[in-house]
Protein backbone atom coordinates (compact mmCIF):
# COMPACT_ATOMS: atom_id res chain seq x y z
CA UNK A 1 0.00 0.00 0.00
CA UNK A 2 2.74 2.43 0.97
CA UNK A 3 4.52 2.26 -2.83
CA UNK A 4 0.67 2.62 -4.37
CA UNK A 5 0.50 5.72 -2.07
CA UNK A 6 3.67 7.31 -3.17
CA UNK A 7 2.45 6.68 -6.93
CA UNK A 8 -0.66 8.19 -6.00
CA UNK A 9 0.43 11.30 -5.15
CA UNK A 10 -1.51 14.40 -2.83
CA UNK A 11 -4.10 14.87 -5.32
CA UNK A 12 -6.20 11.52 -6.61
CA UNK A 13 -8.76 11.08 -8.59
CA UNK A 14 -10.78 7.89 -8.80
CA UNK A 15 -13.19 7.75 -12.32
CA UNK A 16 -15.59 5.27 -14.03
CA UNK A 17 -13.91 4.07 -17.17
CA UNK A 18 -17.31 2.38 -18.69
CA UNK A 19 -20.91 2.68 -18.25
CA UNK A 20 -21.06 3.15 -14.50
CA UNK A 21 -21.28 0.49 -11.48
CA UNK A 22 -17.97 -0.17 -11.39
CA UNK A 23 -17.55 -0.50 -7.72
CA UNK A 24 -15.52 3.08 -7.43
CA UNK A 25 -17.00 3.24 -3.66
CA UNK A 26 -14.83 0.57 -2.75
CA UNK A 27 -11.95 1.36 -3.75
CA UNK A 28 -12.91 4.78 -2.71
CA UNK A 29 -12.89 3.42 0.66
CA UNK A 30 -10.14 1.88 1.03
CA UNK A 31 -8.06 4.57 -0.02
CA UNK A 32 -9.85 7.41 2.39
CA UNK A 33 -7.83 6.48 5.47
CA UNK A 34 -4.67 7.45 3.69
CA UNK A 35 -6.52 10.77 2.49
CA UNK A 36 -7.40 14.32 4.17
CA UNK A 37 -10.33 15.26 2.24
CA UNK A 38 -12.46 13.21 0.29
CA UNK A 39 -14.69 15.74 -2.05
CA UNK A 40 -17.33 14.54 -5.00
CA UNK A 41 -17.63 16.69 -7.83
CA UNK A 42 -20.40 16.34 -9.90
CA UNK A 43 -23.56 14.61 -10.63
CA UNK A 44 -26.29 14.09 -7.85
CA UNK A 45 -28.56 11.32 -6.34
CA UNK A 46 -28.42 9.20 -9.17
CA UNK A 47 -25.10 7.91 -8.36
CA UNK A 48 -24.91 4.86 -5.99
CA UNK A 49 -22.18 3.64 -3.74
CA UNK A 50 -22.47 0.09 -2.27
CA UNK A 51 -19.40 -0.21 0.32
CA UNK A 52 -19.47 -4.03 2.63
CA UNK A 53 -17.92 -3.50 5.73
CA UNK A 54 -17.57 -6.13 8.45
CA UNK A 55 -20.67 -7.92 6.50
CA UNK A 56 -22.68 -4.70 6.39
CA UNK A 57 -24.24 -2.97 3.50
CA UNK A 58 -23.98 0.93 3.06
CA UNK A 59 -25.27 2.51 0.11
CA UNK A 60 -24.71 5.99 -0.96
CA UNK A 61 -26.05 8.67 -3.29
CA UNK A 62 -25.04 11.64 -2.75
CA UNK A 63 -22.23 11.69 0.09
CA UNK A 64 -18.87 10.19 -1.27
CA UNK A 65 -17.96 6.56 -0.18
CA UNK A 66 -15.19 7.66 2.07
CA UNK A 67 -17.50 9.01 4.88
CA UNK A 68 -17.54 6.16 6.97
CA UNK A 69 -13.67 7.39 7.79
CA UNK A 70 -13.96 9.07 10.94
CA UNK A 71 -11.82 12.40 11.37
CA UNK A 72 -12.01 13.11 7.22
CA UNK A 73 -13.36 16.33 5.83
CA UNK A 74 -16.39 15.54 3.05
CA UNK A 75 -16.60 18.02 0.57
CA UNK A 76 -19.57 18.09 -2.06
CA UNK A 77 -18.77 20.42 -4.98
CA UNK A 78 -20.36 23.10 -7.46
CA UNK A 79 -20.22 21.13 -9.69
CA UNK A 80 -23.38 18.68 -7.94
CA UNK A 81 -26.87 19.22 -8.08
CA UNK A 82 -28.02 18.10 -4.52
CA UNK A 83 -31.65 16.70 -3.50
CA UNK A 84 -31.28 17.99 -0.14
CA UNK A 85 -33.98 15.67 1.65
CA UNK A 86 -31.61 12.54 -0.07
CA UNK A 87 -28.69 14.24 1.78
CA UNK A 88 -30.53 14.15 4.73
CA UNK A 89 -31.62 10.94 5.10
CA UNK A 90 -27.99 9.69 4.33
CA UNK A 91 -26.96 11.74 7.15
CA UNK A 92 -29.69 10.18 9.69
CA UNK A 93 -28.22 6.60 8.17
CA UNK A 94 -24.72 7.28 9.48
CA UNK A 95 -25.91 8.75 12.48
CA UNK A 96 -27.86 5.67 13.39
CA UNK A 97 -24.22 3.84 13.01
CA UNK A 98 -22.38 6.38 15.14
CA UNK A 99 -20.97 8.57 12.85
CA UNK A 100 -21.97 11.88 12.80
CA UNK A 101 -20.21 13.94 9.50
CA UNK A 102 -21.75 17.41 10.30
CA UNK A 103 -18.43 18.44 11.80
CA UNK A 104 -16.84 17.92 8.94
CA UNK A 105 -18.99 18.42 6.12
CA UNK A 106 -18.62 20.65 3.57
CA UNK A 107 -21.19 22.04 0.89
CA UNK A 108 -20.23 24.10 -1.87
CA UNK A 109 -22.33 27.17 -2.40
CA UNK A 110 -22.38 26.70 -6.10
CA UNK A 111 -23.78 23.36 -6.32
CA UNK A 112 -27.05 23.71 -7.73
CA UNK A 113 -31.05 22.25 -5.24
CA UNK A 114 -32.77 19.09 -6.90
CA UNK A 115 -36.51 19.69 -6.34
CA UNK A 116 -39.15 17.39 -6.24
CA UNK A 117 -40.93 18.90 -8.84
CA UNK A 118 -37.74 18.21 -11.08
CA UNK A 119 -38.42 14.31 -10.51
CA UNK A 120 -41.82 15.14 -12.58
CA UNK A 121 -40.12 17.03 -15.47
CA UNK A 122 -37.66 14.12 -15.79
CA UNK A 123 -41.01 11.50 -15.71
CA UNK A 124 -42.49 13.89 -18.50
CA UNK A 125 -39.57 14.42 -20.72
CA UNK A 126 -39.03 10.55 -20.41
CA UNK A 127 -42.62 9.04 -21.49
CA UNK A 128 -42.10 12.19 -24.48
CA UNK A 129 -39.08 10.53 -25.44
CA UNK A 130 -40.10 7.72 -25.90
CA UNK A 131 -42.39 9.21 -29.18
CA UNK A 132 -39.55 10.16 -30.70
CA UNK A 133 -37.05 8.19 -33.02
CA UNK A 134 -34.58 6.38 -30.33
CA UNK A 135 -36.78 6.68 -27.76
CA UNK A 136 -36.24 6.75 -23.45
CA UNK A 137 -32.60 6.94 -22.50
CA UNK A 138 -33.36 4.95 -19.70
CA UNK A 139 -33.04 7.76 -17.04
CA UNK A 140 -33.51 7.21 -13.21
CA UNK A 141 -35.72 10.02 -12.83
CA UNK A 142 -34.07 11.31 -9.85
CA UNK A 143 -34.80 15.17 -11.52
CA UNK A 144 -31.09 15.33 -12.44
CA UNK A 145 -31.28 16.44 -15.94
CA UNK A 146 -33.90 19.25 -15.43
CA UNK A 147 -31.90 19.92 -12.52
CA UNK A 148 -28.82 20.63 -14.70
CA UNK A 149 -31.06 22.14 -17.74
CA UNK A 150 -32.01 24.80 -15.27
CA UNK A 151 -28.70 25.45 -14.02
CA UNK A 152 -27.72 25.88 -18.00
CA UNK A 153 -30.54 28.11 -18.37
CA UNK A 154 -29.42 29.94 -15.31
CA UNK A 155 -32.99 29.92 -13.91
CA UNK A 156 -31.48 26.87 -11.06
CA UNK A 157 -31.17 27.64 -7.67
CA UNK A 158 -28.05 27.29 -5.99
CA UNK A 159 -27.64 26.44 -2.22
CA UNK A 160 -25.85 29.58 -1.46
CA UNK A 161 -29.40 31.41 -2.14
CA UNK A 162 -30.47 30.12 0.77
CA UNK A 163 -28.83 32.11 3.21
CA UNK A 164 -30.34 35.04 1.24
CA UNK A 165 -33.88 33.33 1.85
CA UNK A 166 -33.57 31.95 5.57
CA UNK A 167 -30.55 34.62 6.85
CA UNK A 168 -31.16 37.44 5.14
CA UNK A 169 -35.12 38.14 4.48
CA UNK A 170 -35.32 36.57 1.68
CA UNK A 171 -38.96 36.12 0.23
CA UNK A 172 -38.47 31.86 -0.48
CA UNK A 173 -42.17 31.61 -1.56
CA UNK A 174 -42.27 34.07 -4.08
CA UNK A 175 -39.80 32.29 -5.76
CA UNK A 176 -40.82 29.21 -5.36
CA UNK A 177 -44.33 30.80 -6.96
CA UNK A 178 -42.57 32.03 -9.77
CA UNK A 179 -40.89 28.74 -10.65
CA UNK A 180 -44.09 26.89 -10.22
CA UNK A 181 -45.31 29.10 -13.36
CA UNK A 182 -41.81 28.76 -15.19
CA UNK A 183 -41.99 24.76 -14.96
CA UNK A 184 -45.99 24.66 -15.36
CA UNK A 185 -45.68 26.88 -18.54
CA UNK A 186 -43.34 24.56 -20.43
CA UNK A 187 -43.84 20.90 -18.99
CA UNK A 188 -47.63 20.81 -17.19
CA UNK A 189 -46.02 19.97 -14.27
CA UNK A 190 -47.00 21.76 -10.99
CA UNK A 191 -44.53 21.96 -7.91
CA UNK A 192 -46.24 22.57 -4.07
CA UNK A 193 -44.48 24.87 -2.88
CA UNK A 194 -45.26 24.75 0.83
CA UNK A 195 -43.90 21.36 1.25
CA UNK A 196 -40.52 22.63 -1.24
CA UNK A 197 -40.50 25.63 1.44
CA UNK A 198 -40.28 23.05 3.91
CA UNK A 199 -37.87 20.93 2.82
CA UNK A 200 -35.43 23.43 2.01
CA UNK A 201 -36.27 25.13 5.62
CA UNK A 202 -35.56 21.51 6.80
CA UNK A 203 -32.12 21.35 5.09
CA UNK A 204 -30.88 24.61 5.88
CA UNK A 205 -31.71 24.37 9.83
CA UNK A 206 -29.53 21.29 9.73
CA UNK A 207 -26.48 22.34 6.67
CA UNK A 208 -26.51 26.04 7.07
CA UNK A 209 -23.06 25.97 8.98
CA UNK A 210 -21.37 23.08 6.09
CA UNK A 211 -22.18 25.66 3.05
CA UNK A 212 -19.49 27.85 1.74
CA UNK A 213 -18.16 30.01 -0.96
CA UNK A 214 -15.52 28.19 -2.92
CA UNK A 215 -12.37 30.13 -1.71
CA UNK A 216 -13.14 28.55 1.89
CA UNK A 217 -13.49 25.74 0.18
CA UNK A 218 -10.16 25.84 -1.47
CA UNK A 219 -8.40 27.09 1.89
CA UNK A 220 -9.63 23.88 3.47
CA UNK A 221 -8.08 21.94 0.70
CA UNK A 222 -4.68 24.17 -0.20
CA UNK A 223 -1.77 21.74 0.97
CA UNK A 224 -4.08 18.57 2.24
CA UNK A 225 -4.62 15.19 0.42
CA UNK A 226 -7.40 14.87 -1.49
CA UNK A 227 -9.04 12.34 -3.25
CA UNK A 228 -11.39 12.64 -5.80
CA UNK A 229 -14.27 10.72 -5.86
CA UNK A 230 -15.90 10.38 -9.50
CA UNK A 231 -19.79 9.74 -9.93
CA UNK A 232 -21.45 7.26 -13.36
CA UNK A 233 -18.38 6.63 -15.83
CA UNK A 234 -16.27 7.94 -18.85
CA UNK A 235 -18.61 6.53 -21.64
CA UNK A 236 -21.88 8.39 -19.70
CA UNK A 237 -19.94 11.73 -19.84
CA UNK A 238 -22.76 14.47 -21.62
CA UNK A 239 -19.57 15.67 -24.23
CA UNK A 240 -17.63 12.56 -24.52
CA UNK A 241 -20.18 9.41 -23.61
CA UNK A 242 -22.43 7.80 -26.23
CA UNK A 243 -25.11 10.49 -26.12
CA UNK A 244 -27.80 10.78 -26.32
CA UNK A 245 -28.01 7.80 -24.33
CA UNK A 246 -25.58 9.33 -21.52
CA UNK A 247 -25.89 11.71 -17.81
CA UNK A 248 -26.22 15.36 -17.55
CA UNK A 249 -22.87 15.87 -16.20
CA UNK A 250 -19.08 16.03 -17.14
CA UNK A 251 -18.30 12.69 -15.87
CA UNK A 252 -14.18 12.49 -16.54
CA UNK A 253 -11.63 13.79 -14.18
CA UNK A 254 -11.50 16.97 -16.36
CA UNK A 255 -15.18 17.64 -15.21
CA UNK A 256 -14.31 16.95 -11.63
CA UNK A 257 -11.59 19.32 -11.21
CA UNK A 258 -14.16 21.52 -12.93
CA UNK A 259 -16.73 20.48 -10.38
CA UNK A 260 -14.35 21.60 -7.37
CA UNK A 261 -12.66 24.45 -8.46
CA UNK A 262 -9.26 22.65 -8.30
CA UNK A 263 -6.44 23.46 -11.07
CA UNK A 264 -5.69 21.25 -13.11
CA UNK A 265 -1.98 20.75 -12.46
CA UNK A 266 -2.69 20.09 -8.91
CA UNK A 267 -3.40 16.46 -10.35
CA UNK A 268 -1.30 14.11 -9.21
CA UNK A 269 -2.82 10.58 -10.26
CA UNK A 270 -6.16 8.97 -11.51
CA UNK A 271 -7.42 5.62 -11.28
CA UNK A 272 -9.81 3.95 -13.74
CA UNK A 273 -11.96 1.44 -12.23
CA UNK A 274 -13.56 -1.14 -14.54
CA UNK A 275 -15.31 -4.04 -13.92
CA UNK A 276 -13.14 -7.67 -15.15
CA UNK A 277 -16.50 -7.44 -17.75
CA UNK A 278 -18.52 -4.80 -18.65
CA UNK A 279 -22.35 -3.96 -17.41
CA UNK A 280 -25.06 -1.18 -18.64
CA UNK A 281 -28.46 0.02 -17.38
CA UNK A 282 -30.59 1.94 -19.78
CA UNK A 283 -30.55 2.11 -23.25
CA UNK A 284 -27.57 2.89 -25.58
CA UNK A 285 -25.36 0.49 -27.71
CA UNK A 286 -23.09 -1.54 -25.82
CA UNK A 287 -21.28 -4.25 -28.21
CA UNK A 288 -20.21 -6.87 -26.09
CA UNK A 289 -23.53 -7.32 -24.54
CA UNK A 290 -23.90 -10.96 -23.71
CA UNK A 291 -26.94 -12.93 -24.81
CA UNK A 292 -28.75 -15.69 -22.85
CA UNK A 293 -27.03 -17.76 -20.31
CA UNK A 294 -23.98 -15.72 -20.30
CA UNK A 295 -25.49 -12.89 -19.70
CA UNK A 296 -27.61 -14.32 -16.20
CA UNK A 297 -24.45 -15.98 -15.40
CA UNK A 298 -22.85 -12.58 -15.20
CA UNK A 299 -25.55 -10.82 -13.32
CA UNK A 300 -26.80 -13.45 -11.00
CA UNK A 301 -23.17 -13.97 -10.01
CA UNK A 302 -21.75 -10.28 -9.99
CA UNK A 303 -25.07 -8.94 -8.20
CA UNK A 304 -25.80 -6.97 -11.29
CA UNK A 305 -29.05 -4.76 -9.92
CA UNK A 306 -28.73 -0.93 -9.57
CA UNK A 307 -27.73 0.12 -6.11
CA UNK A 308 -30.17 3.44 -6.96
CA UNK A 309 -32.82 2.01 -8.79
CA UNK A 310 -32.93 -1.92 -8.48
CA UNK A 311 -32.67 -2.02 -11.99
CA UNK A 312 -30.91 -5.31 -13.93
CA UNK A 313 -28.02 -3.94 -15.64
CA UNK A 314 -27.19 -5.24 -19.21
CA UNK A 315 -24.34 -7.58 -18.88
CA UNK A 316 -21.41 -8.46 -21.38
CA UNK A 317 -17.78 -8.59 -21.89
CA UNK A 318 -14.86 -6.19 -21.20
CA UNK A 319 -14.37 -3.99 -24.70
CA UNK A 320 -10.30 -3.17 -24.74
CA UNK A 321 -11.28 -0.20 -27.45
CA UNK A 322 -13.65 1.35 -24.53
CA UNK A 323 -10.74 0.97 -21.56
CA UNK A 324 -8.08 2.53 -24.60
CA UNK A 325 -10.24 5.61 -24.71
CA UNK A 326 -11.22 6.19 -20.95
CA UNK A 327 -7.88 5.69 -20.57
CA UNK A 328 -6.51 8.51 -22.98
CA UNK A 329 -9.39 10.59 -22.23
CA UNK A 330 -8.57 10.84 -18.66
CA UNK A 331 -5.09 9.74 -18.37
CA UNK A 332 -5.18 6.89 -15.77
CA UNK A 333 -2.12 6.00 -13.95
CA UNK A 334 -3.27 2.65 -12.88
CA UNK A 335 -6.04 0.47 -13.50
CA UNK A 336 -8.62 -0.88 -10.61
CA UNK A 337 -9.66 -4.03 -12.26
CA UNK A 338 -13.11 -5.00 -9.94
CA UNK A 339 -15.43 -8.16 -9.42
CA UNK A 340 -12.65 -10.29 -10.94
CA UNK A 341 -14.29 -13.24 -8.74
CA UNK A 342 -17.52 -13.18 -11.11
CA UNK A 343 -15.38 -14.83 -14.06
CA UNK A 344 -14.00 -17.43 -11.72
CA UNK A 345 -16.60 -20.29 -13.37
CA UNK A 346 -16.19 -19.11 -16.58
CA UNK A 347 -14.46 -21.93 -19.19
CA UNK A 348 -13.40 -19.43 -21.90
CA UNK A 349 -13.28 -15.10 -21.41
CA UNK A 350 -14.75 -13.50 -24.78
CA UNK A 351 -12.45 -9.97 -24.58
CA UNK A 352 -13.71 -7.28 -27.15
CA UNK A 353 -10.73 -6.33 -29.54
CA UNK A 354 -12.72 -3.83 -32.30
CA UNK A 355 -15.05 -4.13 -35.09
CA UNK A 356 -14.98 -5.75 -38.12
CA UNK A 357 -17.55 -5.82 -40.83
CA UNK A 358 -19.81 -4.51 -37.93
CA UNK A 359 -19.59 -7.28 -35.65
CA UNK A 360 -17.11 -7.27 -32.61
CA UNK A 361 -13.94 -9.36 -33.01
CA UNK A 362 -12.96 -11.15 -29.87
CA UNK A 363 -9.87 -12.80 -28.33
CA UNK A 364 -10.91 -15.54 -26.33
CA UNK A 365 -8.83 -16.35 -23.33
CA UNK A 366 -8.84 -18.78 -21.07
CA UNK A 367 -10.62 -18.88 -18.05
CA UNK A 368 -8.74 -20.15 -14.41
CA UNK A 369 -12.11 -22.24 -13.17
CA UNK A 370 -10.42 -21.72 -9.50
CA UNK A 371 -12.41 -19.65 -6.73
CA UNK A 372 -10.36 -15.99 -6.21
CA UNK A 373 -12.98 -14.99 -3.94
CA UNK A 374 -10.53 -12.89 -1.00
CA UNK A 375 -7.71 -13.73 -2.52
CA UNK A 376 -5.22 -10.54 -1.71
CA UNK A 377 -1.90 -11.43 -3.18
CA UNK A 378 -1.00 -11.20 -6.99
CA UNK A 379 1.34 -14.27 -6.81
CA UNK A 380 -1.85 -16.03 -5.29
CA UNK A 381 -3.78 -15.58 -8.32
CA UNK A 382 -4.35 -18.51 -10.74
CA UNK A 383 -1.95 -18.37 -13.72
CA UNK A 384 -4.86 -17.32 -16.30
CA UNK A 385 -6.47 -14.97 -13.50
CA UNK A 386 -2.94 -13.00 -13.40
CA UNK A 387 -2.27 -13.11 -17.74
CA UNK A 388 -6.06 -11.53 -18.11
CA UNK A 389 -4.96 -9.18 -15.95
CA UNK A 390 -1.62 -8.85 -17.90
CA UNK A 391 -3.42 -9.08 -20.93
CA UNK A 392 -5.14 -5.67 -19.79
CA UNK A 393 -2.37 -3.91 -18.82
CA UNK A 394 -0.91 -4.66 -22.41
CA UNK A 395 -3.23 -3.32 -24.09
CA UNK A 396 -4.06 -0.41 -22.46
CA UNK A 397 -0.42 0.81 -21.47
CA UNK A 398 -1.87 1.38 -18.19
CA UNK A 399 -0.55 -0.84 -15.14
CA UNK A 400 -3.29 -2.95 -12.66
CA UNK A 401 -2.42 -1.56 -9.01
CA UNK A 402 -5.71 -2.53 -7.35
CA UNK A 403 -7.65 -6.29 -7.89
CA UNK A 404 -11.57 -6.73 -6.43
CA UNK A 405 -11.94 -10.52 -5.64
CA UNK A 406 -14.83 -9.69 -3.64
CA UNK A 407 -17.27 -7.22 -2.14
CA UNK A 408 -15.82 -7.03 1.57
CA UNK A 409 -13.40 -4.20 2.24
CA UNK A 410 -10.45 -6.56 2.50
CA UNK A 411 -11.16 -8.17 -0.43
CA UNK A 412 -9.10 -5.93 -2.47
CA UNK A 413 -5.35 -6.90 -3.75
CA UNK A 414 -2.79 -4.33 -3.75
CA UNK A 415 -0.27 -4.47 -6.94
Amino acid sequence: MDSLLQQLGHVSAVIGAQWGDEGKGKAIDILSGHFDVIARACGGANAGHTIVVGGKKHVFHLLPAGSLHEGKTVILGSGMVIHLPTLLEEIALLRKNDIDIIPRLLLSDEAHIVFDYQKEVDAVMEERRSQKSGGKIGTTKRGIGPAYMEKAARTGMRLGDLHRFFRDGGDLRSELAWRNGFVGALFSVSLNVEQEARNLEDAYEILKDCIRPLPSLLDVMEGRRILIEGAQASLLDIDHGTYPYVTSSATTVAGALQGLGLAPRLLSSCIGVAKAYCTRVGSGTFLTEAKGDADNRLRERGGEYGATTGRPRRCGWLYIPDLVFSARLNGFTNWNITKLDVLDEEDIIPVGMGEENGKVRYEELPGWKKSTVGITSFDKLPENAQHFLQFIETKTGVPVSLIGTGPGREQMIIK
